[in-house]
């Protein structure tokens, strides 16, 4: 007994030393004929015993001694690859994905080094993918030390992000670019737009971001320049811990003593609010009128926010902060793991000098070409952005399914206070003109709740080759915005400087409520199975989806008058409107009342339905061993509904809209010159549908700058026919060269317009069809070349030049004739609305992984785009080239690098952002201009 309790600590200790001297290499298997997982391939730890299988999902996992390793992956009719140099280190995670290729030969080796290994993994996938996409896997996003999405997918070739945060593909705006997670459909915090925040994610949690910039039947037929496939991960290789802190300032923006804020709710700092901003009275509540001299009417005056001035108060900075949490289980045979994540992120911005214009061609004299203002609006606003975005996941992975539920909350409130000194045209044509002062406070809460519940299942047995597999989703969406208690309050400049209300020139004071409720019901199965054809491997893949939208949106809103003298406002102090004292009573008969007529009206309310099925087939085989192609066909049935009323006498309950089937082929070929070089062509049919905005009757005002958003339910889909061409080449240690061109045919495109003769007042229409022709060139090339020294330092450039020319209906052509100057000449062609004419990314990106330090300066710019189509007498509005240039370094510590700092500094050219009027013969006016400033953030991010 006396022994076995003196060997019984050294077993413990010998036990201990083993495990926690071990680490533990991970990653995924791809298939190199279908760039899809490569089931139960085999990895073996060369010179031992050691060794593991991938699943049937490709991923692996093997617990290494501490020590360097030649990792070798085989497959039947596969070529094995040996990977040298693998360090393991204890207590570490190494994540080692690896490209198999098919053989036809007896047996080939390829050896190559972990570093080379890993800077290909993405380019083989590039490589061999029929379609056009680029990728950052799991190890690349790690390697970039990017902290979140937005920040990692800036380096993809031909995508540019808009305001940090949003993708644009190949310049095409909004409406033709398109960001899915998990392979399926999700709603952002602006419902109208087709892509979520890329800055919501941290990338600790993804797998994997795809860029798919040519059509491929399994995906939604609703893209035309890309979509943003977003993978998180199923559960990480071991238990995973993160912290992450940060703040940013900015020099313009923050300890600024002129600041404007207002009072709020105590859980304004979460991102909602907790019932402050409430109506006050219910919808439906009758309002009497001065006249019938009841008391009632004070009671409801009284019950309405009172605080009406934008406050100053000094500004701080930006910070926010962080953390994911994740491990796995062993359930038996199975495996259960889960992932989750938190982000908090609070932004101040200032707008010192915040500028809004509307301006019109004179009416009455065709030979003055200078623009008359209908709008000259100058002011300060102070925005405080709170995001709150948590999500969990869990996953159980059996040897032949998987099945994983993802839960993502994203909570955000923003609330403003601006004033306004502005001059306003009476009659919108640049007479009467007026000067006004205006008071802003608004606050918007959103939020988007997404449920994914998604299985991926093995059919047929593991020792099939030919692999059969089911992969099945549902997700249902639920968002939310809600204009909270918006408070506009306008006052007119008298000649001895007095304010006081004037409705014909500056609109009453208003406090309003929008409310727009959607959910989203999506739901598809997929299926694929590996056939011969040709005598070759091939894949047949089909399927079906569909997916449910509703939205119900309403508007209340609430105007206020005085009765009598308005002596209490007339030193423009516009708290005094609604304090106690000065509210109407029937006694007095005089003093601040509410606007009988503002009970609810069904004007001001819409429900829009949209069904969405659709079915698919594609087949991927060789044609010959150098000529690879896709031939896939997606079927679509489009219904739109929309309820509601533009004028209380005409009445749509459920109304059928649009009602379309469409069929959209797409085609893939690539040519394999050598193993490095690849030609590829490509044709497929998109669509850009109206959003739900869109196609009704609702109208949206801005009582800030008193435009108008008027929906049309005429608006038709826009179709468009894609073709592609390409030449790429592939070099060592992740380098490469491509050269694209491209043709893309635009039958009925959605445009925003102005109203006829009314340059505040916005729509959109179907204005005639277009063209977009151009050619793209891409490279990542390492400068080693130049000397050994500069090895990593990497230069990643993409150079688009666009054309776009859209043919005018003869509505619009003949308004822009009308509206003509003497001496100009109309073409029937102009630019297509939202598409840049070039597109400039170049990024010099230096990555020393040894040491820990990755660190780049990016430059990124968007030529001059077609904002707004002018008409008549309202000229078109450009948006001017933002010239982007941001600096990152991040340096990792610690023998594991547990620990990193992160170092940016934003818009290092201090550009401003700046959209104008142009009209012939005429000095550009301003529309809008915002001066976001140069910003420097720092983070810190600990992992355990």
């Amino acid at each position: 007994m006396k022994n076995i309790q003196k060997v019984l600590p050294f077993v413990f200790f010998l036990i201990t030393s083993l495990v926690f001297s071990q680490g533990k290499l991970t990653g995924t298997v791809i298939d190199g004929e279908f760039n899809e997982p490569l089931a139960f391939a085999n990895i073996v730890v060369k010179g031992t015993s050691k060794g593991a299988s991938a699943d049937f999902d490709g991923k692996y996992e093997l617990e290494i001694e501490e020590g360097t390793y030649t990792i070798v992956f085989s497959f039947v009719g596969y070529v094995t690859k040996e990977i040298t140099d693998v360090v393991i280190k204890e207590g570490e995670d190494v994540t080692l994905d690896v490209v198999l290729e098919t053989n036809s030969l007896d047996t080939v080796v390829i050896t190559t080094s972990t570093k080379r290994n890993t800077e290909n993994a993405v380019l083989n996938i590039q490589k061999k993918s029929v379609v056009v996409l680029d990728g950052l896997s799991a190890q690349a996003i790690k390697s970039s030390g990017a902290s979140n999405v937005a920040s990692a997918v800036k380096s993809v070739p031909g995508v540019s992000i808009q305001d940090g945060k949003y993708v644009f593909v190949r310049g095409l705006g909004d409406r033709y670019t398109k960001s899915i997670l998990n392979g399926i459909d999700i709603p952002g915090l602006d419902p109208d737009r087709n892509t979520i925040q890329m800055d919501l994610f941290p990338t600790n949690i993804l797998d994997n971001v795809i860029v798919l910039k040519s059509a491929s039947a399994e995906y939604p037929a609703d893209f035309t320049g890309g979509i943003v496939d977003i993978v998180t991960k199923d559960f990480p290789s071991r238990a995973e811990y993160s912290l992450s802190l940060g703040s940013g300032y900015n020099p313009d923006m923050h300890f600024n003593d002129n600041y404007l804020t207002s009072d709020g709710s105590d859980t304004d700092f979460l991102g909602f609010d907790d019932g402050t901003r409430d109506l006050p009275i219910h919808r439906y509540q009758p309002i009497p009128s001065t006249s019938e001299n009841r008391l009632l009417l004070t009671t409801l005056t009284d019950r309405f926010q009172k605080e009406l001035a934008a406050k100053q108060q000094t500004s701080g900075m930006n910070f926010d902060l962080g953390f994911t949490l994740g491990n796995q289980y062993d359930v038996g045979e199975d495996k259960l793991g889960y992932l989750a994540s938190f982000s908090y992120k609070n932004e101040t911005t200032f707008y010192e000098n915040r500028v809004d214009g509307a301006f019109i061609r004179n009416p009455q004299d065709r030979s003055q070409n200078e623009l008359i203002a209908a709008l000259d609006s100058q002011g300060s606003e102070g925005i405080n952005n709170v995001i709150m975005n948590g999500m969990l996941g869990l996953a159980y992975k059996t040897d032949k399914s998987k099945f994983k539920v993802n839960l993502l909350h994203i909570q955000n409130g923003e609330s403003t206070a601006g004033f306004f000194d502005q001059i306003i045209s009476q009659d919108g044509t640049g007479g009467a003109l007026e000067p006004l002062t205006k008071n802003s406070i608004t606050y918007t809460e959103r939020s988007i709740t997404n449920l994914l519940l998604t299985g991926k299942h093995r059919l047929n047995s593991n020792e099939d080759e030919n692999a059969f597999n089911l992969e099945w989703k549902l997700s249902p969406t639920f968002s939310k915005v809600m204009d909270k208690g918006h408070r506009i309050t306008p006052l007119q400049q008298a000649d001895n400087g007095d304010s006081f209300l004037s409705p014909s020139a500056s609109t009453l004071p208003i406090q309003l409520w929008r409310n727009l409720l959607e959910e989203s019901w999506a739901g598809k199965v997929d299926l694929d199975k590996t056939v011969e054809m040709f005598g070759r491997p091939a894949k047949l893949k089909f399927g079906g989806a569909f997916t449910y939208k509703f939205r119900d949106f309403s508007i209340d809103d609430y105007t206020f008058n005085i009765r009598g003298d308005q002596a209490f406002i007339a030193n423009g102090d516009v708290d005094n409107l609604l304090d106690s004292d000065n509210i109407w009573n029937p006694t007095s008969d005089a003093g601040t009342y509410l606007v009988s007529i503002d009970t609810f009206n069904p004007i001001d309310a819409y429900e829009g339905e949209q069904h969405i099925a659709a079915t698919y087939f594609s087949a991927e085989f060789n044609l010959s061993e150098k000529l690879k192609t896709v031939l896939g066909l997606r079927a679509e049935l489009f219904n739109s509904f929309y309820t509601g009323t533009p004028d209380n006498s005409i009445f749509f309950n459920r109304t059928p809209i649009l009602d379309e089937f469409d069929l959209f082929p797409s085609a893939n070929l690539i040519y394999t010159l050598n193993d490095d070089t690849n030609l590829r062509a490509s044709y497929s049919r998109t669509t850009a549908r109206p959003s739900f905005k869109e196609a009704s009757e609702a109208n949206i005002f801005d009582p800030i700058t008193n435009r108008l958003f008027i929906g049309d339910l005429d608006l038709q889909p826009t179709y468009v026919n894609n073709f592609d061409v390409r030449y790429e080449h592939f070099g060592d240690n992740g380098q490469m060269f491509a050269v694209s061109g491209f043709y893309k045919d635009f039958t009925d495109p959605i445009e925003q317009r102005f109203f006829l003769g009314a340059s505040t007042q916005l729509t959109v229409d179907n204005l005639g069809n277009a063209v977009v022709y151009g050619a793209e060139l891409e490279m990542r090339q390492r400068l080693g070349f130049i000397t050994e020294a500069l090895d990593n330092l990497k230069l990643t450039a993409n150079f688009s030049l666009i054309k776009s020319q859209l043919t005018m209906s003869q509505e619009e052509f003949d308004g822009r004739q009308a509206g003509a100057r003497d001496g100009e000449t109309i073409d029937r062609e102009r630019d297509l609305q939202g598409q840049a004419p070039y597109l400039i990314n170049v990024g010099l990106d230096y990555n020393y992984s040894d040491i820990g330090l990755q660190t780049g300066l990016f430059y990124n710019v968007q030529g001059k785009t077609l904002e707004v189509v002018g008409i008549n007498q309202t000229p078109d509005v450009y948006t001017k080239p933002f010239h982007s240039l941001n600096f990152t370094i991040n340096k990792s510590f610690g023998e594991s690098k547990n620990s990193s700092v992160d170092l940016k500094v934003s818009n290092i050219l201090n550009s401003n952002r700046l959209s104008e009027f142009e009209s012939f013969g005429a000095q550009d006016q301003t529309f809008t201009l915002r001066e976001p400033g140069t910003e420097i953030s720092l983070g810190y991010t600990f992992k355990f």
